[in-house]
């Protein structure tokens, strides 16, 4: 039975058992009452046997009260009614959401769903006929535009060392055993398979672009491989890069060797299996209290969103679960935090650094702020404290390094190749089409978006406002041109919410005065200099994954558009060219960033300047973070992992 035939006549039923429940007391009321009246005191002399004195009893007993049966009987049809309509109304809303989530409708008309209904013969010639997409990288950009690209367009190929995606948001839970490692982690072809996505996925390693010949060297990084075929070749007509980026250690001595890194599932997995470690060892009989205070200092490089989270974790593991399993070890416990500017989470707001750094200091985590790591030896790391401009060693059990991103060798070598060796990551354009590479795209971390500055248009724009080609603008004819430029050029929209300039002919530093008057006139150089500051401050997105999202399902559209000819071009008219960009630039939009703080507490920074600490805000991020997973199986599993640890703890267990 289908879903929908199912939840109807589940539906129909209810309705009909409550209906019957409202009439047929109402009839057994009235059928009573009148046998009552007939039979009166006679009926008591038909009745020989206690027992049948005892139900003639009963009967009157409901006789008495069969004046207010059908008022009952009533409320109880309506309260059956309401939980027939409710128990039908949650089944639908629950079917609908699990149906969307796996991309099923039984009478869609997406051409996806009908392509994917196609016998292998068609599905191959099919293929043949449509431009190879290639997608490198699973994480949040590349899963975003994968979710939305219209396969039935395209032959997409997936190339990508691992065959899942993992919401990284919850990595730091992973550490410490709030939440299991598969638990966060969904496989690409399940995600495929339930949106019905017509998608070739290769776990492997891309080795090396040959943008020239638009062609990817690949090599198989499984365990189980066929001897001389590691590697192939893979032929693409567009090719999205998203792999993401590595931990950047700045090229300081020792830090790949003796440190964690936070980036991947595996890595989370490891840092908790060496937390278990370092107990364990400081539990041995035969070391002193120096030498387990050296084996319990855990350290943390980087004071930003993921050290401070990781920190708060690993703080309530400690102080809520390992000091019960390992009481005698708990005093010797050092959670320190080392941080190269003047204070942690310096891309939050004010409020909520201050806060969270007296919270860390009043329970006890060592912060040591405006210091510098230099070297990271066995047990060992020594610092720069530019305070007292002196090295500092501090002995440790465990670093975990979090500073900044770095570029991965598959994209160092292509930006060598297409003339952007002295970047760190990938330039793109609005578009985020790669510089110099026409059939290239790159989002997430690997890549930044180089917005173009009006100051290189400025002589074209002016031109172009001037349309009597007097030499000078007025105020409206500014107004006109700034407003069609604000499509080509985001900056402008940025600058004034930022500025909170509802008019753009506020713009206009001469004209502030007398704006609403068409007689101001703008010469060039008054023209270059209302718009000078907004390119001044010009700011790159970050790196986070609401940008890649965002940045995954833009491209995903532009791509589905992409091939329908007939369609006209819906981007900003072109400075440099004639006509019109075929679409919009991209513009991110910012939704606000959490940050939990440890001791379910967090810190969340809103749009319009919104700031939010507490309790309260812990469980915003719950909420939206078990709202966000990929799918029901996900999502279940951290919930059930989250109520796990409030019954039971955290688990110890090195696995």
């Amino acid at each position: 039975m289908r879903p929908g035939h199912f939840a109807v006549s589940f539906l129909h039923r209810a309705w009909n058992r409550a209906s019957r429940t409202s009439f047929g007391n109402q009839s057994l009321a009235t059928s009573h009452r009148c046998t009552g009246q007939l039979t009166g005191r006679a009926s008591h002399r038909t009745f020989s046997s206690r027992a049948h004195k005892e139900e003639f009893r009963r009967q009157q007993h409901e006789e008495s009260i069969s004046g207010s049966a059908y008022f009952w009987s009533r409320d109880s049809s309506y309260r059956a009614i309401l939980v027939a309509v409710a128990a039908a109304g949650s089944l639908g809303s629950s079917l609908y959401v699990m149906l969307a989530d796996s991309g099923v409708e039984s009478t869609s008309k997406d051409p996806e769903v009908a392509s994917s209904r196609l016998v292998p013969g068609q599905e191959q010639s099919s293929s043949s006929k449509r431009k190879k997409l290639v997608l490198l990288g699973t994480g949040w950009g590349g899963m975003s535009f994968l979710k939305d690209i219209n396969t039935s367009l395209y032959d997409v190929q997936v190339i990508s060392p691992r065959n899942y995606f993992v919401f990284t948001p919850l990595i730091p839970n992973v550490t410490n055993g709030t939440v299991e490692a598969r638990s966060i982690a969904e496989p690409i072809r399940r995600m495929c398979r339930n949106r019905k996505k017509d998608v070739k996925l290769y776990e492997a390693e891309c080795l090396d672009i040959d943008h020239n010949n638009k062609r990817l060297l690949c090599r198989d990084v499984s365990e189980v491989t066929v001897k001389g075929k590691e590697e192939f070749i893979v032929d693409y007509d567009y090719l999205v890069v998203a792999v993401g980026a590595l931990s950047n250690t700045f090229g300081i001595p020792g830090v790949e060797k003796y440190c964690h890194f936070l980036k991947e599932l595996e890595d989370a997995s490891r840092i908790r299996d060496t937390i278990v470690d370092c107990f364990e060892t400081a539990s041995l009989p035969n070391l002193t209290d120096d030498e387990r205070k050296k084996v319990l200092s855990f350290i943390i490089v980087g004071g930003g969103p993921t050290g401070i989270e990781f920190a708060g974790e690993l703080h309530d593991l400690v102080h809520q679960d390992m000091a019960k399993l390992y009481p005698f070890l708990k005093d010797l416990v050092s959670v320190t935090v080392i941080e190269a500017v003047d204070h942690i989470l310096n891309t939050f707001d004010a409020r909520i650094q201050n806060y969270a750094e007296r919270k860390f200091r009043q329970e006890g985590l060592n912060l040591k702020t405006n210091c510098q790591v230099k070297k990271v030896n066995e047990g060992e790391i020594v610092y720069l404290d530019h305070k007292s401009n002196r090295e500092e060693i501090m002995p440790f059990g465990l670093v975990v390094w979090s500073t900044g991103l770095g570029t991965r060798p598959v994209v160092r070598d292509l930006m060598e190749q297409i003339g952007q060796g002295d970047r760190k990551v990938l330039a793109t354009d609005e578009w985020l089409r790669v510089k110099g590479c026409n059939s290239m795209y790159a989002l997430g971390d690997c890549a930044t978006v180089e917005q173009r500055k009006i100051m290189e248009d400025i002589n074209k724009l002016f031109e172009l406002a001037d349309k009597d080609k007097s030499g000078t603008l007025t105020v409206e004819e500014f107004k006109e041109m700034m407003e069609w430029a604000r499509k080509r050029y985001p900056q402008i929209e940025t600058f004034m919410k930022k500025k909170q300039l509802k008019d753009v002919r506020l713009l206009i530093k001469s004209a502030e005065a007398s704006h609403t008057t068409d007689k101001t006139e703008v010469d060039l150089e008054a023209f270059k200099e209302a718009v000078a500051e907004i390119d001044s401050q010009m700011t790159r997105f970050p790196a986070t994954a609401q940008v890649a999202t965002q940045q995954g399902a833009y491209l995903a559209r532009c791509f589905n558009r992409l091939p329908l000819e007939s369609e006209g071009p819906e981007g900003p008219l072109r400075v440099t060219d004639e006509g019109y960009h075929r679409f919009q630039p991209f513009r991110y939009k910012h939704l606000g960033m959490f940050v939990p703080l440890g001791g379910e507490e967090a810190a969340a920074e809103l749009p319009g300047d919104w700031i939010s600490i507490g309790r309260s805000t812990q469980w915003m991020w719950y909420s939206v973070y078990a709202s966000k997973q990929v799918s029901w199986r996900t999502r279940a599993l951290v919930l059930y992992d989250w109520i796990k640890r409030l019954f039971f703890g955290r688990d110890s267990s090195r696995l």
